[in-house]
């Protein structure tokens, strides 16, 4: 059955023009990023790439997808609905799903939004870490036409050097709409500068 989705996912691509790169991680759990987000076209490459790896994530999404009347669809399509204005009960949602499965990729597109942000959501790192399972670099690039997954880093607990990392990786990377794509970097790093500047 596997052998079958992975090749209807490569078949769905390669009709789009669409190919993918790389390996499913070997690590049983993860939190997947998914990046850069500029499109409605994003989700279901994602999930092609996700088939064509053998990898098929849970994912999160808002509250309000997982409504009447496709609310059923949403979830048969391991979804996982949050409330973004309670980031710690995320945080703890989320590692509670991770700790309850022997495998799992948990899908974040860390950017939150298909326009420009001026910083990535914190919360794939932080449930990472709560989690203690490391970060898988998802990612689908428009200048390529390509899709895969990099070689999942730990979240060591210092966000700086593990971001740089991040950075390092999708520096390449182009969305379907390019202009759309912020910095990658969190909030938390800003914060930490600001503080080791006033010390």
């Amino acid at each position: 059955m596997q052998r079958l989705v992975s090749w209807i996912g490569r078949a769905c691509l390669a009709a789009v023009g669409w190919r993918t790169v790389g390996a499913r991680p070997t690590e049983p759990r993860y939190v997947l990023i998914a990046a850069p987000h500029t499109s409605n076209w994003d989700f279901p490459l994602m999930m092609l790439c996700g088939m064509a790896l053998g990898v098929w994530p849970v994912w999160v999404g808002k509250d309000a997808l997982f409504r009447p009347p496709l609310g059923w669809l949403m979830r048969a399509l391991r979804g996982v609905p949050v409330e973004r204005s309670t980031a710690h009960d995320m945080v703890k949602t989320l590692a509670g799903v991770i700790a309850a499965r022997e495998r799992i990729a948990v899908a974040m597109p860390p950017e939150g939004t298909r326009g420009r942000a001026e910083h990535w959501k914190s919360g794939f790192y932080f449930v990472a870490r709560e989690s203690g399972v490391p970060i898988a670099l998802g990612y689908l690039d428009y200048a390529r036409r390509e899709g895969g997954i990099g070689v999942p880093i730990p979240a060591s607990g210092d966000a700086r050097a593990d971001m740089d990392r991040i950075r390092a990786f999708y520096a390449d990377k182009r969305g379907r709409y390019p202009e759309l794509q912020g910095p990658v970097r969190l909030k938390a790093e800003d914060a930490a500068a600001d503080q080791a500047a006033m010390n």
